[in-house]
């Protein structure tokens, strides 16, 4: 008898991690457009508050960005590119509360390092990367520890990350590989 039972995978840690790179250009565009907007408005004024306003007007600009995403169609340009897809099992579309949640837990990809820089007041640029570099390694090894090969942070969002199937050849181009 055959099972009807749907077999999900989870993409690899090797594609997870090259789509983030793709990511990491992309939302380097959008918050470029955020900050343009930012500067306009308060016309590059100098002071601690205008500092303070530009951090959250990025933070918020990538935030708005993920999460957005991620409640519509479940992925980014990128992840439809790696042909990736963030779900939340029991949903037609991820909830914008765990879109969000995983969003501020994704952060963990970045905090320690941002944080052990501070601490130690580290600011050379090799230096900052370094951190930087150490701590996407070392969150990227959770998943390692998860049965699934799920993140932390999606464990903790009630996320996960599946791999979505090769589009069929259709038309013109199947006709042309027979």
């Amino acid at each position: 008898m055959r099972s009807n039972k749907l077999i999900v995978e989870t993409p690899s840690l090797k594609r997870r991690l090259i789509c983030l790179v793709y990511e990491a250009f992309l939302v380097t565009a959008v918050v470029m457009l955020a900050l343009f907007l930012f500067l306009f408005v308060t016309q590059r004024l100098a002071s601690a508050a205008v500092e303070i306003g530009r951090q959250v007007v990025l933070f918020l600009a990538a935030g708005a960005y993920f999460i957005y995403c991620w409640s519509g169609s479940g992925h980014t340009l990128a992840m439809k590119t790696w042909r990736i897809k963030l779900v939340k099992v029991g949903y037609a579309t991820v909830p914008f509360k765990n879109a969000a949640l995983r969003y501020l837990l994704a952060w963990m990809w970045l905090l320690p390092a941002i944080v052990v820089c501070w601490l130690f007041g580290i600011t050379g640029k090799a230096d900052v990367a370094l951190a930087v570099a150490l701590g996407i390694v070392a969150w990227a090894m959770t998943a390692l520890l998860d049965k699934d090969r799920q993140f932390l942070h999606d464990r903790l969002a009630g996320t996960r990350l599946i791999s979505l199937p090769k589009r069929a050849k259709t038309g013109k181009a199947a006709a042309q590989t027979t």
